[in-house]
């Protein structure tokens, strides 16, 4: 069985992860509780005018965004894939949503990886069901970033 990976990069920000060998635990620790394999996971936590490249050239979307996630997965059961998240884009959203960067940043890395899991948000019952989870796991966990 291949060892999990999983590898965290930034693209054009300051941006680090007090615990990150605690943070990659938590993040396989969520996958097995969902049932999944670990494979490849590459976060890259970049500017908004990175992924407003990424969302246009891969997406044909024209807009900022949070979070893209690319799902490179190649086994039933293993999870691998792309999850690039705008920084300035989460401290904007804890800022309007009067919640803590650490909490943001972590809805949204496990906002990915539920996506590579398969749950979805398209409507309401995904997006609660998902908010759901989200909420699960990261009052399971604290995390301190840098910037």
């Amino acid at each position: 069985m291949k060892e999990a990976k999983i590898n965290i990069f930034t693209q054009g920000i300051k941006f680090t992860i007090e615990k990150e060998k605690e943070f990659k635990d938590w993040i396989i620790e969520v996958i097995v509780n969902e049932g999944k394999n670990t494979g490849e996971i590459n976060f890259i936590y970049c500017s908004d005018k990175y992924l407003l490249e990424i969302n246009k050239k891969f997406l044909q979307h024209d807009f900022y965004t949070d979070i893209v996630t690319f799902d490179n997965s190649e086994k039933a059961n293993e999870i691998s894939g792309d999850i690039f998240i705008s920084y300035e884009r989460v401290v904007e959203n804890a800022v309007k949503l009067s919640e803590l960067l650490e909490y943001e940043i972590s809805r949204v890395t496990i906002h990915g990886i539920l996506h590579l899991i398969g749950y979805n948000d398209s409507n309401s019952k995904e997006i609660e069901e998902m908010r759901n989870k989200e909420d699960q796991y990261i009052f399971q966990k604290k995390f301190k970033f840098n910037n």
